[in-house]
């Protein structure tokens, strides 16, 4: 591999970097916490008289709104949803004691940033879904801060070890027992252990807390793992009917039960997005002795939200998940927390004339909120909301009746959240602009390169050599420039760093220089050649419905890519060529027909699709028949893999070992954990066995790794080569026949790229297993078209040549492969798109597939469940990129350079498959195979490069739309992540890769050699 060519990628992926760093910057913006603290005023709150001493708050992760229920109707199946039924007592003949409510819960719906809401108030913003990983200490007042604040510093923790990450020392240490949140496979540990230290508290007379958090996890990873509507639930929800039967024995008069789910769950078990299933959460509040409400008197209508839950009868009490914290606060006699943004429940102050007073404090502690806001340095984000605030706010006190005045204040309230969430969703389009410029620009440098090292015939590497020189000179250049220009206009660039500045200058003067030192030429040919597939893939983004289905499209664009090779195949001058283009054109359609087959839908799909890939939409188990085959594919797909190898004796060399001793046993390994994984998940061999399957499967996947990553690299990285070298003595004449030569850089690429293959193949799930297997020999079946495309050129251009003796020049343009065309590669990037689809993904939140974060060990161990959940999502995006030199490799020999020629004495019957030296000859070069595989990987980089410019394009227009972070800002996400899993795949192939095995054949073909061409 020459390292021009390699530093010409890198170059391309900095630029890449760049301009997703500053588009995101300015896109998914963070919102700025404030680190005031709120105290108590008896101004605000000495009017307000608390109910409660203590409080109890238990959060039922993923508890859904439709889990609670105070009359529940028959459920249509024993395990719909699984129907947490509270005693009837509790929630229908005392009224005046128990509330049951429908909580919309903020997306993202993950529990980090839930439980960020419940404590402070506030709202997340949509990048903050990253943190759930990571989650840092709070630095925003909460209703922990606020009991220490008020001298009641006994509270106790159990459950969810992420409230530990957000707040380190907010629990007395005698009283906190966190549980590992993250191991969704365990569906009892941290549930049983919660239990095990709540009761001794409860039981306890001396009632040694004042605020006591009980987070279980258990129905939220019932939901991961096995589904909604998997007995499991039912066990599961029956188990937290009785624990809170027992809270509520427990508990004494004084104390408060808050009951909750941070968020909901969607038909499969997932969370994270919006969708109404994923926000619906269900919210208990009850007191045991004292009543919260006045049942005597009507509760105003108009302070009164109602939402009807998808499915369900009629309107039920909605609120804001964020309302529960000022409620909470007042009924436990606590200043509101500073940052808040909810509004208090009116039904719980509906007594002793308390709402009015409760409403007043509430409304003044969001205005003093809004002020200092107002007064930050990122005040300037209110400029648009602060007169009508200021205006809602100021006349409130002119309200005439009781009833009118609580309206105001409330309608106050939504007010300031209706801004500040449209405020959160504010955009730097300054950065924006920046970073749309250099992801165009880029585009258009990566581009004019791929034309201009297409169109060299003669000393490639010193051209490329030129223009790096000129995208140096040109970022030199453009870096000064930045910092200039920042100095000069500052006033111009709010919110712009200087670092920025200096990248985007940097960056964008290099593309500029490899622009203008490319001289791209437009020509009719290079019209009638126009990527119209990926212009139209691109433009799709444009629109919401076909971002919903992209998975449908892609079929159809690939379909669409690989006409033109059948096309070829009409003209073919021989029958071979045209039953092979139209065979494995067949083959290649057939395969990709039959991973459309696999689908997991979107919520926006509905009712539209059906859910393929696992066994229902709510059973996220894989289907039987696929159960069926797991196994057999995976030992079929290395002999399919040899099959093709052998067309043109490649089967020999390391393929001849590593296939059946190290491909096949990791394929066959990673199928049996996930079958061990389903017969775990299902009870297939009984409860009792749990634990030995657990510990079965953790091993066999480690063994899976271990055998391919130590094994399989080391032993390719020795000898990489698929060639199988005979000397024979004919009349005391040496003769030396190389068997694989025709084939000699593809094969021993696609052994490298199979390495990959089965690490991604074992983090996948069965059905997606068939997916990638479909996808392999896809792949394989294109190269094959390609290949035979290419002879049908060659042979074309033999008969169009202007004389006979062009064919005894190797080094013709008659002897030599057609030049890459663009076309080649789209196919290949279309593959690896479909692939994503097919194996379970979708450009949503709630697609992202957990449970291979427990592939090689059985809770979550960085890094091992990163890489595991990475290779899983954006794994068949990695293969693409991965794959695509085997484009500029496949079948293209390392036809030496002929010096003197002597016709064979013993001519080969297949002059495709062997090479049998008899003339002298020079060393072999490989530079027409190392740029032949740049112009492919640069081609593969430009088509993920403009997908991501037009889902960047349409989110930045479309910022503004009510879709955006539904559908435009997860596709943008996702685009990203996409190619840089293409960047990242080219790099390690070419630097790696084509490398070592372009080295090894300088090895073995330098120096003087005898051959018979």
């Amino acid at each position: 591999m020459r390292y021009s060519y390699l530093a010409l990628l890198f170059w391309v992926f900095a630029v890449h970097l760049a301009g997703i760093y500053l588009f995101t910057g300015g896109f998914l913006l963070t919102r700025l916490s404030l680190s005031d603290l709120s105290f108590r005023s008896e101004h605000l709150y000495g009017d307000i008289k608390p109910t409660h001493r203590r409080g109890i708050l238990l959060i039922i992760d993923s508890l859904r709104f439709d889990f609670v229920s105070p009359d529940p109707p028959s459920p249509p199946s024993p395990f719909h949803h699984g129907i947490l039924t509270l005693p009837r007592e509790l929630t229908k003949t005392r009224p005046n004691h128990s509330f049951l409510f429908n909580s919309y819960a903020d997306p993202p719906t993950a529990t980090l940033q839930r439980i960020k809401g419940i404590t402070t108030g506030s709202l997340p913003t949509f990048v903050d879904i990253g943190n759930n990983f990571g989650g840092s200490s709070i630095t925003e007042d909460s209703i922990v801060t606020q009991f220490r604040l008020q001298g009641r510093s006994k509270l106790a923790f159990m459950g969810d070890d992420t409230w530990m990450s957000i707040f380190p020392d907010g629990f007395s240490p005698n009283m906190t027992h966190p549980y590992d949140s993250f191991n969704v496979e365990d569906l009892h540990t941290v549930d049983e252990g919660v239990i095990r230290h709540l009761f001794p508290l409860l039981e306890d007379q001396s009632k040694p807390f004042d605020f006591l958090v009980g987070h279980f996890l258990g129905v939220d990873h019932v939901g991961h793992r096995v589904g909604p509507d998997h007995p499991s639930m039912k066990a599961k929800l029956e188990q937290m009917n009785d624990v809170l039967t027992r809270v509520v024995e427990e508990m004494d008069d004084d104390t408060l039960l808050v009951v909750l789910g941070d968020h909901g769950m969607d038909r499969s078990g997932d969370h994270g997005g919006d969708g109404v299933l994923e926000t619906s959460a269900a919210t208990w509040i009850y007191s045991k002795t004292i009543p919260l409400t006045d049942t005597s008197k009507r509760l105003p209508g108009g302070l009164l939200q109602y939402r009807t839950f998808p499915d369900a009868p009629k309107a039920h009490r909605a609120i804001q998940q964020i309302d529960i914290l000022p409620t909470m606060a007042l009924l436990l006699g606590l200043p509101i927390p500073y940052n808040n943004l909810g509004t208090v429940i009116p039904e719980l102050f509906w007594r002793e004339s308390q709402l009015g007073k409760a409403l007043e404090a509430n409304a003044a502690q969001i205005m003093s909120y809004l002020e200092t806001y107002r007064a930050s340095p990122s005040g300037h984000e209110m400029d648009d909301a602060w007169p009508e605030l200021q205006s809602t706010y100021a006349n409130l006190l002119s309200k005439g009746t009781d009833e009118a005045k609580w309206v105001a204040l409330i309608n106050f309230n939504r007010v300031a959240l209706a801004a500040c969430r449209a405020m959160w969703a504010q955009f730097n389009p300054l950065l924006m602009a920046l970073g749309l410029s250099l992801l165009g620009m880029g585009l258009c440098a990566t581009w004019a390169v791929y034309s201009g090292l297409s169109s060299q015939k003669q000393d490639r590497e010193g051209w490329v050599w030129g223009r790096l020189k000129a995208a140096g000179v040109g970022g030199v250049v453009g870096s000064v420039s930045g910092v200039i220009g920042h100095i000069g206009f500052a006033s111009l660039m709010a919110g712009v760093r200087m670092s920025e500045s200096t990248l985007f200058g940097a960056a964008l003067a290099s593309s500029i220089g490899l622009i203008i030192s490319s001289q791209p030429i437009i020509s009719f040919e290079d019209l009638k050649s126009t990527p119209l597939i990926l212009i139209l893939h691109a433009v799709a983004f444009f629109s919401n419905s076909f971002t919903f289905w992209e998975d449908r499209i892609v079929p159809y664009l690939l379909f669409s890519s690989i006409l033109s090779y059948v096309r070829v195949g009409f003209s073919a001058p021989t029958p071979r060529l045209r039953y092979r283009i139209f065979g494995f054109s067949f083959l290649f359609a057939v395969c990709v027909r039959l991973m459309s087959i696999s689908t997991i839908c979107r919520e926006e799909q509905q009712p539209y699709c059906h859910v393929t890939f696992f066994a229902s939409s709510s059973l996220p188990s894989p289907p039987e028949l696929v159960l069926y085959l797991a196994v057999p594919v995976a030992a079929l797909l290395p002999f399919v893999v040899k099959r093709f190898l052998k067309i043109t004796r490649s089967e020999l060399g390391i393929a001849k070992t590593y296939l059946p001793t190290v491909l096949t046993p990791a394929l066959i390994a990673g199928a049996g954990y996930w079958v061990m994984e389903w017969a775990d998940s299902a009870s297939v061999l009984g409860d009792e066995m749990s634990t030995t399957l657990r510990a079965g499967r953790t091993l066999i996947a480690r063994f899976a790794f271990g055998w391919t990553v130590f094994v399989g690299v080391g032993f390719w990285w020795l000898v990489p080569l698929c060639l199988d070298i005979q000397v024979t003595v004919v009349d005391q004449k040496k003769q030396v026949k190389v068997l694989g030569f025709a084939n000699a850089f593809g094969a021993p690429y696609l052994i490298f790229w199979t390495l990959f293959f089965a690490l991604v193949y074992i983090s996948t799930q069965l059905t997606g297993q068939l997916v990638l297997a479909l996808a392999a020999v896809a792949l394989i079946a294109f190269l094959e078209v390609l290949d035979s495309t290419r002879d049908v050129q060659g042979i074309e251009a033999a008969l169009n040549a202007s004389g006979p003796s062009a064919m005894l020049d190797p080094n013709s343009a008659v002897t030599l492969s057609p030049q890459m065309r663009f076309a080649d590669v789209i196919p290949i990037a279309l593959l690896g798109l479909h692939a994503f689809f097919g194996t379970g993904h979708q450009s949503t939140i709630s697609s992202i597939q957990w449970k291979s974060a427990f592939l090689l060990t059985p809770t979550v161990s960085y890094p091992f469940s990163v890489i595991t959940v990475v290779l899983n999502s954006i794994g068949p995006v990695f293969l693409c990129g991965l794959a695509v030199p085997l484009a500029g490799l496949w079948n293209r020999a390392p036809l030496p350079t002929v010096t003197n020629t002597q016709p064979s004495e013993s001519p080969q019957d297949d002059t495709t498959n062997g090479f049998t030296p008899t003339a002298k000859t020079e060393s072999t070069p490989d530079a027409q195979i190392a740029s032949e595989s740049t112009v492919a990987a640069l081609g593969v980089m430009i088509y993920y490069s403009t997908l991501l410019l037009g889902t960047s394009v349409s989110a930045a227009i479309l910022r503004r739309h009510l879709m955006v972070w539904k559908v435009f800002a997860p596709r943008f996400m996702t685009a990203v992540l996409e190619l840089l899993a293409v960047d990242v795949g080219v790099l390690v192939g070419m630097g790696i890769g084509v490398h070592r095995i372009a080295g090894k054949m300088r090895e073995i073909f330098r120096g003087p050699r005898t051959a018979t061409l």
